[in-house]
C-alpha cells in the first residue's frame, strides 16, 4: 500500500501532468452537457431530421426543376415564335426556290441569331432545330455534332407518335458533343415537333444540357445527401458519381413502400430516403443520407445546452487555471531568462533542477547559451584572422602590378631605342601578364582567348631556335563566345612542349558549326602518343573533379594549368552540353576537340547538382 502511494506521488513528466488534468476538467462538464442534451432532444432528433432532409430535398428540386423549365422555354419559343415558325416552313420545303439568295442569307442570320439570344440566360444548352427535308439550324458547329444522325436514335421514331405541344424527355445518354466529351460523360435532352396549320410536322426542335449541371447543383448542396435523379423504373439518370448513372437503384423497394421520408437501415447503420416528383418529367429526385449525419441542434433546445455549458466550463477554466499555474510557473520562469536573453545578457542562466522536461529543457537551455559564447568567441578570432588574411593578400597583390608596370616602362623604352623585336616580345608577355593578373574576368570571348595564343606563341618562338607556326581558322560566330580565360593556352603548351618537342611545327586553331553544335579544335603535326599513353591522359581527364589533383602541374611552360584543369573550368561554364576528346597517333600528332552544345550555360550546371 505504501509503495504503491509513494508510486503515485513520484514525479511525474510535464506532459502527464497536462494530459492528466486537461482530461478531468473536461470529462466532467462534457459528460454533464452530454447527458442533459441527449435527455432533452431524444424524442424531437428524428422529426428535425427528417424535416431538414425534405427541406434540402425541396431546394434542390427547386432549381433543378428551373433547369428543365429552361429547356422548355427553348423550345416553347421555337414552337410558338410566328417570325421562325414562317421562316422554317418556307425552309422546310422539299424545293426552297423562295426568296432571293440575299433573302436567304438574312433568313437563316435571324434564326441562328435568335437561337442564340435564347440560349444567353441561364445554363448553357445546345439547340437542334432539324426539318424534315434534313436541313438544320444549331448553336454549334457541324464539327461538335451532325443533327442529321439524330434521325437514327431509337427516341426519334417517338417524336411523331407525339400530340400538340407534346415532349419527349431523353434520359441520360453518352455525349455526342465533342467538344464536351472530355469533361461531361453524358447528357440530358428534351425533343419536341414543329406542325404547321394542318398538324402536319415539318421539323424537330431538341434541347440538350450536360448531366453535369444537375450533378454540379447536387454538390452545391451543403448537406451530406447522396442526392440523384431517377427515372420511372428508378434507373439513375443523374448522380454525383457518374460511375452510377444508368444503374438500378438498389434501394428502390424503400421508395415504393414509403411514397415520403422515413428511416431505415443498410448494413445495421440507419438511412434516411427522402424523394420529390419532378412534374413535367415523370421523373423523380432522390436523397439518400446517413441518419446521423442529417441530425442537427436544436434552436429550441439550443439556450439551456448553452446556459449549461457556459456554467461548467466556466467552473472547468477556474478549476484549470489555479492547477496549470503551480506547474507552469518553472515554464514562466524560462520565459523570463529567454527574454533577458533576447535583451543581450548572456551571462544569465536558469539553472532549474527538476526532474521532468522543463529540467532537461533548462539544462538544454544553460547549455545552449554557453556554446553561444563560445561560438562568439570562435567566430569573433576568426574574423580576426580574416581580416589579416586580405591585407596579406592585398600586399601580395601589389608586387604582380609593380611588375606589370616595369615591363610597360622596359618596353618603351626598347621602343624607342629601335629594338622592335624586343619590344614586342616584352608587350606579348605585359598582354599575358595583365590577363593573369586581372581577377575580375573570368571569361572573355573566344576572340580574346584566340589573341592570347598569338602572344603566347609569339614569346615561345623568340624563346626557342625553332619557330612554331599557328594557322587560324575561326568562323566570325564563333568569335563572340564566352569562355573561361588560359583555355587554348595550356593546350598550346603541351602541343609546343610535347607534341612537336619545342621543334619546327604547325598548329592549328579552326572551328566547325554544326546545327545545334560549335566544335573547337587544336591540333599539331608533332610526335603523338601510342595507345597506351593516349587512354592514360584519356583516364585522367575523365576523372577529373574539380579538386586540385585533377590540376595537371607543369613548370616547363608559362602555365601551370593542365588539360583537366581546361575540362574542369569548361564544364562548370557550361555543363554537360560540353564534351572535350583527345585523338592521337604516333608520328601522325595530336587533335584536342571541344564541343559546345549551343545554349549550353552554367544553369546546366546547377541543374544537374540539384
Amino acid at each position: 500500500m505504501r509503495e504503491g502511494k509513494k508510486r503515485m506521488l513520484e514525479p511525474r513528466s510535464f506532459r502527464f501532468k497536462v494530459i492528466f488534468i486537461s482530461i478531468i476538467c473536461l470529462i466532467i462538464p462534457a459528460t454533464i452537457s452530454l447527458s442533459i442534451y441527449n435527455y432533452l432532444t431524444k424524442d424531437t432528433l428524428k422529426d428535425q431530421a427528417l424535416s431538414n432532409a425534405n427541406r434540402e430535398l425541396t431546394i434542390a428540386n427547386e432549381y433543378v426543376e428551373k433547369l428543365l423549365e429552361d429547356m422548355l422555354y427553348i423550345t416553347n419559343f421555337v414552337q410558338l415564335d410566328a417570325e421562325m415558325n414562317t421562316i422554317l416552313k418556307e425552309k422546310a420545303q422539299s424545293i426552297v426556290e423562295y426568296g432571293t439568295d440575299y433573302q436567304q442569307y438574312m433568313d437563316d442570320s435571324k434564326i441562328n441569331k435568335t437561337i442564340e439570344n435564347i440560349t444567353l440566360v441561364g445554363e448553357k444548352s445546345y439547340v437542334t432545330i432539324l426539318l424534315k427535308n434534313g436541313k438544320s439550324y444549331k448553336n454549334y458547329s457541324n464539327y461538335d455534332f451532325e443533327p442529321s444522325s439524330l434521325v437514327s436514335e431509337d427516341w426519334f421514331k417517338k417524336l411523331n407518335t407525339l400530340q400538340g405541344y407534346e415532349s419527349i424527355w431523353i434520359e441520360s445518354r453518352p455525349t455526342m458533343f465533342r467538344s464536351e466529351k472530355k469533361n461531361n460523360p453524358y447528357q440530358i435532352s428534351v425533343a419536341r415537333t414543329l406542325r404547321d396549320q394542318n398538324q402536319e410536322i415539318y421539323g424537330y426542335v431538341i434541347v440538350t444540357i450536360m448531366e453535369k449541371k444537375i450533378n454540379q447543383i447536387f454538390k452545391n448542396m451543403k448537406g451530406h445527401e447522396e442526392m440523384m435523379i431517377l427515372n420511372s423504373s428508378n434507373k439513375i439518370l443523374s448522380h454525383r458519381d457518374p460511375v452510377k448513372i444508368d444503374e438500378e437503384f438498389q434501394y428502390s423497394d424503400q421508395l415504393k413502400e414509403n411514397n415520403s421520408s422515413n428511416i431505415f437501415q443498410i448494413s445495421n447503420k440507419d438511412y434516411l430516403i427522402a424523394e420529390h416528383d419532378i412534374s413535367f418529367t415523370g421523373w423523380k429526385l432522390v436523397s439518400l443520407v446517413p441518419y446521423k449525419q442529417a441530425t442537427t441542434q436544436i434552436n429550441s433546445i439550443f439556450s439551456k445546452v448553452f446556459t449549461v455549458q457556459i456554467v461548467s466550463f466556466t467552473i472547468f477554466l477556474i478549476l484549470m487555471a489555479s492547477l496549470l499555474r503551480t506547474i507552469t510557473k518553472p515554464i514562466v520562469h524560462l520565459g523570463n531568462i529567454a527574454e533577458a536573453v533576447k535583451r543581450g545578457n548572456l551571462a544569465i542562466r536558469s539553472r532549474l533542477k527538476s526532474k521532468d522536461e522543463v529540467g532537461r529543457l533548462s539544462e538544454s537551455f544553460d547549455h545552449m547559451l554557453d556554446r553561444v559564447n563560445e561560438m562568439i568567441h570562435e567566430i569573433t578570432e576568426t574574423q580576426e584572422r580574416k581580416r589579416k588574411a586580405e591585407l596579406d593578400m592585398l600586399q601580395a597583390q601589389i608586387n604582380p602590378h609593380f611588375l606589370f608596370n616595369v615591363l610597360n616602362s622596359i618596353r618603351m623604352k626598347v621602343l624607342v631605342k629601335g629594338d622592335k623585336e624586343s619590344a614586342n616580345m616584352i608587350s606579348s608577355l605585359s598582354k599575358l601578364l595583365r590577363m593573369t593578373i586581372d581577377k575580375n574576368k573570368e571569361t572573355i570571348t573566344f576572340r580574346d582567348e584566340v589573341l592570347i595564343v598569338l602572344d603566347y606563341i609569339s614569346i615561345m618562338n623568340m624563346r626557342q631556335k625553332e619557330q612554331v607556326k599557328v594557322e587560324i581558322s575561326v568562323h566570325e560566330e564563333a568569335y563572340s563566345l564566352k569562355i573561361p580565360r588560359f583555355v587554348l593556352q595550356p593546350i598550346i603548351e603541351n602541343s609546343i612542349i610535347h607534341g612537336l618537342n619545342q621543334s619546327a611545327g604547325t598548329i592549328v586553331v579552326r572551328t566547325e558549326i554544326m546545327e545545334e553544335q560549335l566544335v573547337i579544335i587544336i591540333e599539331d603535326n608533332g610526335q603523338g602518343m601510342d595507345d597506351a599513353v593516349l587512354s592514360q591522359l584519356r583516364r585522367k581527364l575523365g576523372q577529373s573533379n574539380g579538386t586540385e589533383n585533377s590540376v595537371q602541374k607543369n613548370n616547363k611552360g608559362f602555365s601551370s594549368l593542365g588539360l583537366s584543369n581546361v575540362y574542369e573550368r569548361m564544364f562548370i561554364t557550361f555543363g554537360r552540353s560540353f564534351r572535350m576528346d583527345i585523338k592521337s597517333l604516333p608520328s601522325s600528332g595530336t587533335k584536342v576537340i571541344l564541343t559546345i552544345q549551343k545554349g549550353g550555360s552554367n544553369s546546366d550546371v546547377q541543374s544537374n547538382a540539384s
